[in-house]
């Protein structure tokens, strides 16, 4: 697939700190949902400086990156990429910001906190599962978050319009981390409900490792070329060669995924899209799913799309 041109942003760090890296992600083994989150659990709460992390979201965050760094590798955002979005959270100041996929409750930790900071009124934490959701309102919960941070449970798509539904209208913020050949639909679905307008932003992470070239085709797209085809999609199973092992993820539990693209979402928007280089946790070589960008990142970095809704084109 030949990929759109974008922006591509200096590197947001542009060293790896080798001595903050997790351990690392077990190539070709299970990586997530194998017990390693309630574990995690228990090591944050048996933890000797228990005292100090009650209440300080920046003292959880340590405990469970000492937890990555030291015991199992935890699928998180980091700290370098989080701080991308941190940034973007000060600049905008949004009143209401959405993640899609909460895993253990990292990003719901770090940027809840953020939002609170900026002057915002809450935070939604999208999660699937609902054995880390468990895990995400308990880390909220020590962290002194809830009054911010709403845990939503179920799958991206229903949990979206479930919220529409219950009165939100509009999104301010919004990062994408959760099923890969979701974001395409599921931003095709905030777009069909209204809750994209100008003003608008959001970050997707993951876009270099494990890549995703649907997605980047669409925010960097003109609207000429989203409108020619938005007549061409059709329900369809996901290609998993454009996806590398996230497409499969949750398949043990949740049997063949399908996403549907029956929702055309909105291609008059405008958007303008850049790409800022950075870093995964565990700072390991990766090789990128999207070969038009890969010779400008070196091998160690993944990358956070930053786009913007800037218009309406008539």
């Amino acid at each position: 697939m030949n990929m759109p041109a974008s922006t591509i942003d200096s590197v947001a760090n542009a060293r790896f700190d080798e001595k903050k890296a997790y351990v690392q992600d077990e190539q070709g083994q299970t990586f997530f949902d194998d017990g390693r989150e309630i574990e995690l659990l228990h090591f944050v709460y048996r933890h000797p400086s228990i005292n100090e992390i009650r209440g300080s979201p920046t003292n959880v965050l340590k405990a469970i990156d000492e937890y990555g760094r030291t015991k199992k590798y935890l699928m998180n955002v980091g700290d370098d990429k989080g701080r991308i979005v941190v940034d973007l959270i000060a600049e905008v100041k949004p009143q209401i910001m959405v993640e899609l996929g909460g895993y253990i409750g990292y990003s719901a930790l770090l940027f809840g906190d953020a939002v609170r900071k900026a002057g915002g009124k809450r935070y939604f934490s999208l999660e699937r599962n609902p054995e880390f959701a468990a895990v995400i309102m308990s880390l909220v919960d020590l962290a002194g978050l809830s009054d911010i941070v709403k845990v939503v449970v179920g799958s991206s798509a229903e949990s979206i319009k479930r919220l529409h539904t219950e009165g939100l209208h509009h999104i301010d913020l919004m990062f994408l981390d959760h099923w890969k050949p979701a974001y395409v639909t599921d931003l095709k679905l905030c777009e069909h409900l209204h809750l994209i307008s100008p003003g608008t932003v959001w970050a997707a992470d993951n876009v270099i490792k494990p890549g995703n070239p649907p997605y980047l085709e669409y925010v960097r797209s003109s609207v000429d070329q989203k409108r020619q085809s938005s007549n061409s999609d059709q329900m369809t199973k996901v290609d998993s060669s454009n996806f590398g092992k996230n497409a499969d993820m949750y398949k043990d539990r949740e049997g063949e995924e399908k996403i549907s693209t029956e929702i055309k979402g909105n291609p008059n928007l405008v958007y303008e899209s850049k790409l800022v280089k950075s870093f995964e946790p565990t700072g390991e070589p990766v090789r990128s799913q999207t070969r038009s960008v890969h010779h400008m990142l070196t091998e160690k970095q993944d990358g956070v799309e930053i786009t913007r809704c800037v218009g309406v084109a008539d």
